[in-house]
């Protein structure tokens, strides 16, 4: 949907009392947002269909989004149709990677994650999205295999196979509960008392430790910060294997991005550089995927 149509969309919804502007917001990519206005109150609004390539299904964004709010880690939704959300809006700052190299903000971000795998899971109702990163990563290979588009990737794939089939043995056995899934510094906003945590479209059932790859390897935690997270998380220094396992999973984290970009440059319309993105991810892939085979 262009964002000329999606304004209209977001101006004629039924919630309104009276005529909107919508303000376009700008950052999304599997949405398209706007700040509304009306009646001295600030309302935020994501309007985007399924997109079955990357996974990403409304209908389990929304539940993500009403179990994390009932919870009181994410915004109100206060209104839904068809392919839109109407949030109450969180006035506050976007974090950014500089931000986690803070220990108070790191511990503050664990929290919310620790809360998503308890009681947003428990909370959590209705059919749910199975988010496990071998399968992920699969299918993002044959869609990359198989696009009408040609990707820059393409000929990297039967590398990224091997490293999947390799990652898969070693990240062991799915313990699922419910996870965020994309625990990027901009989806965290910091209100200057607490943290909300944001954008559901990604949630799924998953591994906990996916989550706290994901989140360390999104921005780039040192190795003395992943120690600290993974011993405040289990309440116990990592051992040997847990280390391991960790590892790869944040290898499996970098793997999803890198495909992620392949299936984006067939499919999304948006003027954004792909490939570079893309290849910007296989490059710390390959390099943690080196340091992988040190970890002991």
């Amino acid at each position: 949907m262009s964002k000329p149509t999606a304004r209209q969309r977001a101006a004629r919804l039924a919630f309104w009392h009276g005529a909107v502007d919508p303000e376009p917001v700008d950052g999304g990519i599997t949405n398209t947002n706007f700040l509304v206005r009306q009646a001295g109150q600030r309302y935020f609004v994501r309007i985007g269909d399924d997109i079955p390539h990357h996974g990403v299904f409304r209908f389990n964004e929304l539940a993500a989004s009403r179990a994390a709010a009932a919870c009181g880690l994410s915004p109100e939704v206060l209104y839904t149709e068809p392919g839109v959300i109407v949030l109450a809006f969180i006035d506050g700052r976007t974090l950014t990677e500089a931000d986690f190299q803070d220990p108070e903000t790191v511990a503050a971000a664990l929290a919310l994650i620790g809360r998503v795998h308890q009681d947003v899971a428990a909370a959590f109702s209705g059919p749910a999205v199975l988010f496990w990163p071998p399968k992920v990563c699969a299918d993002y290979v044959a869609i990359a295999r198989s696009g009408n588009k040609p990707n820059t990737l393409r000929d990297a794939l039967p590398r990224l196979e091997t490293i999947a089939d390799a990652l898969t043995r070693q990240i062991g056995p799915m313990q699922p509960t419910l996870c965020h899934n994309d625990l990027l510094a901009g989806n965290f906003i910091d209100d200057g008392s607490r943290l909300w945590l944001i954008d559901w479209d990604y949630a799924g059932f998953n591994d906990a430790l996916f989550d706290l790859a994901n989140f360390a390897s999104n921005n780039q935690l040192r190795d003395d910060q992943v120690v600290a997270l993974l011993s405040a998380y289990y309440g116990i220094a990592p051992d040997s294997d847990q280390r391991r396992r960790f590892a790869a999973m944040a290898c499996f984290s970098l793997l999803r991005e890198t495909l992620w970009a392949a299936a984006s440059e067939i499919h999304a319309t948006l003027d954004i550089d792909f490939a570079a993105y893309g290849q910007e991810n296989l490059d710390r892939l390959e390099r943690a995927y080196e340091r992988l085979q040190d970890v002991n």
